[in-house]
């Protein structure tokens, strides 16, 4: 049986775990807001030199850099976001080694419940939802490319 001062120390270790498990999400989150953001101002940016003119540059080239830039960004994001699920789970696999020392394991009961996120009818994973946008956004800056060849 383990001490009572050793108990609470786990559980502190534990508390601490889950605020920094808690922090990397925050992170993840703002991360998110960032991409979309630089993304929509890219999709703004092109938006205005189509509609009050490009000037002297030529807009194949204008359309095929923003074009490349919004594939290099969305790349940059699904990278990001694979990181991010690389170090969440790292860390909900330390938390739940911790857990089996303490007396409920809270985050590996609701893992549980949630089907270990391999029944999409319970749970879709956040990484896949996320990972969806970026696709998306890469979709679209590639036919910028095309069309610009194409043009």
């Amino acid at each position: 049986m383990m001490a009572d001062s050793e108990q609470s120390e786990r559980l502190e270790i534990y508390k601490l775990h889950v605020e920094l498990a808690d922090r990397v999400s925050q992170r993840r989150e703002g991360a998110n807001r960032l991409y979309v953001s630089l993304l929509l101002g890219l999709v703004l940016f092109l938006t205005a030199l189509v509609r009050f003119g490009i000037g002297e540059a030529s807009e194949r080239l204008v359309i095929c850099s923003v074009g490349i830039f919004g594939v290099l960004l969305s790349i940059s994001w699904y990278v990001v976001i694979r990181s991010y699920r690389q170090l969440n789970t790292g860390k909900f696999k330390a938390l739940h080694e911790l857990e089996g020392e303490l007396a409920y394991p809270f985050f590996k009961r609701e893992w549980h419940l949630l089907a270990e996120g391999k029944d999409i009818n319970r749970y879709w994973k956040l990484t896949v939802v996320e990972t969806t946008l970026p696709i998306i956004f890469c979709v679209l800056f590639l036919g910028l490319i095309v069309y610009s060849i194409l043009q």
